[in-house]
């Protein structure tokens, strides 16, 4: 509170010194209030949660946040000041270019957990942060307020880079020195599971990352692997890759197509519930894509599959429909079964996209 109420003192700023208080059990809220802190009441518990009710309670302009248990200094805030004075919407700290007391960190967390996180927000979402969970930063109240936060919990620290990169404010960083915290108690941060929390959510708000991707890669795998093996059985040195291997493959091309069409339902989704920004792109794709299209295309496949299994039944009449060839039988059960679920799937996606208003994404 010292630290906070000198640097306004001395620069002569305007502004207030405020605590959001969830929960606490101890004396600090009332130590905050006689050192001149404004000090507010949240009833929901968690990170995001406390952050969000300061930020909706905060009177000034500009808000910078920080974790008041001496891990961080508010002597001197000149950059975040000066950043946001010029025009910028979010300034983040960032620990890795400022500096890491020996202490401040666990080992796991600077070297493994913080630098992976950022990694993965980097590629998912092309964001200019190189510390997405430095727990200083600053920014224009209004510009944050207009994103929509919802997290709770640590993960709030994420979706606030997240959607302000989405919504392209201007972000930049300074650099901080991150100290070891004055806490009596255990932190209240849990490795492993805030980290997965955080993760979870990087994927949950990219259907690029979760489904596109990797459903685009499974498809073309098992589609490659099929048109190999349709013609006959290949080795891999002393490996034989047969039947068994093309129904494999099979699986692999319905379980990417299905996860192709989910990443458009979901960017649908996320758009019209607000949680992402319209995509032109997607705009542009889905506008071709329009459920008359889906259902011909459904239908065209539906009727090559019924094609393949006609067949089969031929080769079976041939042997008056006694026992068959495996190797044989299945080269042909497999693709037509193949085309049928895709077929059936292709129309269910097409109906889903449609009421999900996938045309407005």
């Amino acid at each position: 509170m010292e630290e906070a109420l000198t640097y306004l003192d001395s620069r002569r700023v305007e502004g207030e010194v405020l605590v959001a208080d969830n929960g606490s059990r101890d004396d600090s809220a009332r130590m905050a209030r006689l050192a001149g802190a404004r000090v507010v009441r949240v009833g929901a518990r968690g990170y995001g949660a406390a952050l969000r009710g300061g930020i909706a309670a905060a009177r000034g302009r500009y808000v910078i946040m920080g974790d008041a248990d001496g891990s961080y200094s508010f002597a001197d805030l000149d950059p975040f000041l000066e950043r946001l004075r010029g025009g910028d919407d979010l300034v983040m700290g960032n620990r890795f270019q400022g500096g890491i007391v020996p202490g401040a960190m666990p080992r796991l967390n600077r070297y493994l957990g913080n630098p992976l996180l950022s990694f993965l927000g980097r590629v998912f979402y092309r964001s200019p942060v190189g510390d997405f969970h430095c727990g200083l930063r600053g920014f224009r109240r209004d510009a944050v307020r207009s994103l929509g936060l919802t997290s709770a919990g640590m993960e709030f620290a994420s979706e606030l880079v997240v959607k302000a990169t989405l919504q392209e404010l201007t972000i930049s960083e300074v650099p901080v020195t991150l100290s070891p915290d004055g806490r009596a108690g255990r932190p209240h941060l849990r490795r492993w599971r805030d980290g997965w929390r955080h993760v979870r959510f990087l994927l949950l708000l990219s259907p690029r990352w979760l489904f596109l991707y990797p459903g685009t890669a499974l498809m073309l795998l098992g589609l490659a692997g099929m048109l190999w093996l349709l013609p006959g059985p290949h080795r891999i040195g002393s490996v034989g890759l047969d039947v068994n291997t093309l129904l494999y493959c099979s699986a692999a091309m319905i379980g990417g197509y299905q996860a192709v069409t989910f990443s458009l339902i979901a960017r649908a989704h996320a758009v019209r519930t607000g949680l992402l920004p319209p995509s032109p792109t997607l705009s542009r794709l889905t506008d071709r894509l329009r459920l008359e299209r889906g259902l011909l295309v459904g239908l065209l496949l539906i009727l090559l599959g019924l094609g393949g299994a006609l067949y089969s039944v031929r080769v079976w009449g041939g042997v008056s429909f006694g026992p068959l060839n495996v190797q044989t039988s299945m080269r042909i059960v497999i693709p037509a079964t193949t085309l049928l679920i895709l077929g059936i799937q292709t129309i269910w996606s097409s109906f889903l996209l449609e009421v999900m208003g996938a045309r407005h994404a």
